[in-house]
């Protein structure tokens, strides 16, 4: 018997698949098909993979064509498979031709001609083509844009800024360029905001009101009330409105969450973030301090994330302590946080006057996880115990600083009427309250 053996993503399994899988069948007597896991496709850049894992496993399935299927989760694996299931033939589509010819060394590699015309990229393209506008500050504007361009079925089609004459030469080929917001809504299906915090909340609310969905950076309000009115009019008009703190689209946190909530450490009873980095207030700056981006907006919903994510929103109580850079004190230099929590404690440092050590650290009753800086970049993390022969590290890949994948998130939200599994809005309303109560100055010390 001649066993061949194949591998593939298969999202949306479409015709070009099933003439190339009839191919890899007629060259033996047993198929066997590869359907790469999740996280192997992020691992290799394929962030725009539409179908869970055990839904492209079971179109392989109705098809009939495989009469054996396995799951390809790690670099290497071919290798072992091959050996392990005494494959005859390894075969591939021809646009790897040469990619896997270092197996010749262990079966007879065979390069098929793929359907011309088709492929998931296109038909994701052609499925999900959303006009995306660009709202805010043109410095950072840049890094989201070149990230946006990774992402199938999306195109950034205008920006709406004060500040065009500052726009990147990437910026300066858009349609549309414009300072009026109205202007901009009119052409896109969905905006990026990253305007100063305290015009976010007007911004969204219009936007939804257009019937565009919106991704904002945290925090999406001042107020507790604004972020429930956002949610409730999104809802609403079945819209999509997300946040976009970045990290918690990394697979490295997404999966730190998951093995904590399984008990990787025991009980958590502690979890400290800190945040910084050094950016003195300029003079001009003061003029206009209420559109600043200041510590605890810049900082803040980052640092915040893990702990409400970890020890949920229903703390006891907190102690804000802050130092400040303006006679305003709207602008603080350092904030430190403290929170009480049931059976836990928390507590973040943020600033943009002051340099820490950027890590994460979660404290349990069997051992605790040590990410380090800069914590919200995270691509590992590790697991320490009392006996450190039972340490483990755990490596992700991290692409585009998680942009990427918060925008292929977003996306799938608007195609699939679903919500942002990711960040839940009761804890995007906990990170509103904290930054109120900097501003009213409750629990609150200055130093």
């Amino acid at each position: 018997m001649i066993k061949v053996i194949t591998y593939g993503t298969y999202d949306m399994l479409h015709y070009g698949h099933i003439k190339l899988l009839e191919r890899a069948k007629a060259l033996g007597d047993y198929l066997i098909v590869g359907v790469t896991s999740d996280d192997f496709d992020k691992a290799r850049g394929k962030i725009n993979v539409r179908q869970s894992l055990m839904e492209r496993i079971e179109a392989i399935k109705n098809i009939g064509l495989a009469d054996e299927i396995i799951i390809e989760e790690y670099e290497g694996q071919k290798i072992d498979d091959i050996k392990r299931l005494n494959v005859d033939i390894f075969t591939v589509g021809s646009d790897w031709r040469g990619h896997f010819d270092y197996l010749n060394e262990y079966c007879k590699v065979v390069y098929l001609d793929r359907t011309e015309g088709i492929s998931s990229s296109d038909i994701r393209t052609k499925k999900n083509h959303i006009k995306l506008g660009l709202v805010g500050n043109v410095s950072f504007l840049k890094k989201f844009y070149y990230e946006s361009q990774f992402v199938n079925g999306l195109a950034v089609n205008g920006v709406c800024t004060d500040m065009s004459d500052f726009l990147p030469e990437e910026l300066k080929n858009f349609n549309i360029i414009t300072k009026n917001y109205d202007e901009l809504l009119e052409k896109v299906d969905a905006v990026y905001i990253i305007s100063a915090p305290s015009k976010h909340y007007t911004q969204i609310k219009k936007a939804l009101e257009c019937g565009k969905h919106a991704l904002c950076e945290s925090p999406i309000a001042l107020k507790i009330e604004e972020v429930e009115e956002l949610f409730s009019l999104a809802k609403e008009k079945n819209l999509v409105l997300t946040e976009a703190l970045r990290i918690a689209y990394s697979m490295a946190y997404s999966r730190m969450l998951l093995l904590l909530k399984g008990g990787l450490i025991g009980n958590v009873v502690s979890v400290d973030s800190v945040c910084t980095s050094i950016r003195p207030i300029e003079a001009d700056d003061s003029k206009n301090i209420n559109n600043l981006w200041n510590s605890i907006c810049s900082w803040g919903p980052t640092a915040l994330l893990p702990i409400f994510q970890i020890l949920g929103t229903k703390y006891n109580g907190k102690l804000i302590v802050s130092n400040f850079a303006d006679a305003e004190k709207m602008y603080d230099n350092f904030t430190k946080i403290s929170m009480v929590y049931p059976h836990a404690v928390a507590s973040i440092k943020v600033g943009q006057g002051v340099k820490s050590e950027g890590e994460l650290v979660i404290s349990g009753t069997k051992g605790y996880v040590y990410v380090p800086a800069p914590w919200w970049k995270m691509d590992y993390f590790e697991v320490r115990y009392e006996n450190s022969e039972n340490n483990r590290r755990y490596f992700y890949q991290l692409d585009g600083e998680g942009i990427r994948y918060e925008l292929v998130n977003f996306i799938k939200a608007i195609n699939t009427g679903g919500k942002n599994g990711y960040i839940e809005s009761c804890v995007s309303e906990a990170i509103t309250k904290i930054i109120n109560d900097f501003y009213q100055k409750k629990d609150f010390i200055e130093i």
